[in-house]
């Protein structure tokens, strides 16, 4: 979404060509951010883009080898359909990192600010959602604030303030490009993000069955927080709820993000806090492509340790008492011979001459 002068509106549409054209099934997601950083002493600002599919990198932009390169194993397959994929995709980005510096300069100016240290993104891509239908969005932001979006159902602009009412005149000015934007988004977007996860289905179509566990914390009030920690899933969608007598429980529940593992898969917690003595009446409720059925888990005392320890120390008095044994049978076994020792000496020294028994 260009802001220059020089290549007015035509941003959206040409980044959205950059490589991203793609498809998926269901609940699968393609996605590609630009960022244009300004800082003070330099004499052009950083660009960083990336490429997501199902929130895994897949590409990347090097700016000063100005090439596009691949982040998984898997994209490389398309170079079998397409040998100028890499060529092409990295002139496209580079061509959009000469209009984000201009579009940097202009959204400042926007807010009259002449130096300082900013930032300008670009997020757009598309997806296919479980029950088929598809989604699209098309966003740029300033500072880390929203600055101006596109919807592409009412092909129009949201400018989130005064100053981004600048870019939303002179996009709605070219209504073309509204509809290419339409265009690129159901269509060919979605046709890239499918050929993506036939390209990495081995990882992005896997499905990692969720952990579930409840574990439980005392609270200083008298009751308690039941906390239902789910992990190692995959894909990123799941449902947790807690629920009190098989019926979903809203009251006092919170939820921590879905995050990253380091193999890929995600984890999460949702908790609950509860009156101890109605804490049988509590589950969490799970629900994963991973799972034949969804799990319901209670909280469960913990196995005693009671056995254990008495075990424990049964075995560890008997081996005191086998090792007292043995130290009293050596020493006993020393001392008779050094009483025989004795004996013979004695017989010798006398010369008495008595028989020793054979």
């Amino acid at each position: 979404m260009p802001l220059s002068r020089g290549a007015p509106a035509v941003l959206p549409f040409l980044l959205a060509f950059l490589v991203g054209r793609g498809a998926g099934s269901s609940s699968h997601s393609l996605r590609y951010v630009y960022t244009s950083v300004s800082e003070p002493g330099q004499q052009e600002p950083q660009f960083f883009s990336v490429g997501y599919v199902d929130e895994q990198e897949f590409v990347s932009y090097d700016s000063k080898a100005k090439r596009r390169f691949p982040a998984v194993p898997w994209i490389r397959k398309v170079e079998e359909e397409d040998p100028e994929y890499w060529e092409q995709g990295s002139q496209l980005v580079w061509s959009a990192e000469q209009v984000f510096r201009m579009d940097l300069e202009n959204v400042a100016r926007y807010y009259n600010q002449s130096g300082g240290a900013h930032i300008l993104q670009y997020m757009y891509g598309c997806e296919l959602r479980k029950d088929g239908s598809k989604g699209g969005y098309d966003q740029l932001a300033y500072d880390g604030r929203d600055y101006i979006s596109f919807d592409k159902e009412t092909l129009t602009y949201t400018a989130a303030d005064v100053p981004a009412q600048n870019t939303k005149r002179k996009w709605e000015a070219e209504p073309a490009i509204a509809q290419r934007n339409k265009a690129y988004l159901e269509d060919i977007c979605i046709e890239w993000l499918q050929r993506y996860l036939d390209y990495g289905k081995e990882t992005l179509l896997r499905t990692d069955k969720p952990e579930v566990k409840v574990t439980r914390k005392e609270d200083y009030d008298g009751m308690e927080t039941l906390i239902c920690r789910v992990g190692g899933f995959y894909p990123k969608d799941i449902d947790i709820d807690w629920t009190r007598d098989g019926e979903v429980w809203l009251q006092d529940v919170f939820h921590g993000l879905v995050s990253p593992n380091s193999d890929g898969t995600y984890y999460t917690w949702r908790s609950v806090k509860v009156d101890p003595k109605e804490r049988e009446r509590y589950k969490c409720h799970v629900e994963h492509d991973g799972l034949p059925n969804p799990v319901d888990v209670a909280w469960e005392e913990p196995d005693s340790n009671l056995g254990l320890i008495i075990g424990c120390v049964v075995g560890v008095l008997l081996l005191i008492a086998v090792m007292a044994g043995i130290a009293v049978y050596f020493k006993k076994s020393q001392d008779g011979y050094k009483a025989a020792a004795a004996s013979d000496q004695g017989s010798n020294s006398s010369g008495t001459g008595t028989a020793v028994p054979i």
